[in-house]
């Protein structure tokens, strides 16, 4: 039993002592410019089941989310698209919403999945005006599969 909790202990401070060097290592980055930001894992789309209902009826589509850490963000010739970060998905103008729009309808059917994960990623809201839309495609593309 003695052994177990000492195991334990032992794993604890390793854990704790692997963490201090990772943030000074990472803070050492920053202060020379090697990095922009100190990394953070992000919640993003990764959803595998036909149909699942997540809590305040979000569907799995488009907001169910893995975790998943990942450096580089893609892109899909929409960099315009950051200047609504953290915007609320029920607060884009017609306009914005068209900008999404454009983006969505030039792109090709299988670059959808990815384009959504991308969104999330940068802490994109999609706009509640263009969510149908794109859960179509989201469903198809999962339904040929």
């Amino acid at each position: 039993m003695w052994i177990l909790i000492a195991s334990l202990l032992v794993l604890g401070i390793v854990a704790a002592i692997a963490g201090i060097l990772r943030n000074r290592s990472l803070e050492k980055k920053l202060a020379n410019g090697e990095i922009k930001e100190m990394p953070s894992v992000k919640m993003v789309l990764d959803c595998g089941a036909d149909s699942c209902e997540l809590d305040e009826g979000k569907s799995c589509d488009l907001e169910c989310m893995t975790p998943i850490i990942k450096k580089d963000i893609d892109y899909y010739d929409d960099e315009e698209l950051d200047a609504y970060k953290g915007k609320p998905s029920d607060q884009y103008t017609d306009e914005e919403t068209e900008e999404f729009r454009n983006v969505f309808y030039t792109m090709q059917e299988e670059d959808v999945p990815g384009w959504v994960k991308s969104l999330q990623q940068r802490e994109l809201n999609i706009p509640d005006d263009l969510k149908d839309e794109i859960l179509l495609v989201l469903r198809e593309i999962r339904k040929n599969k």
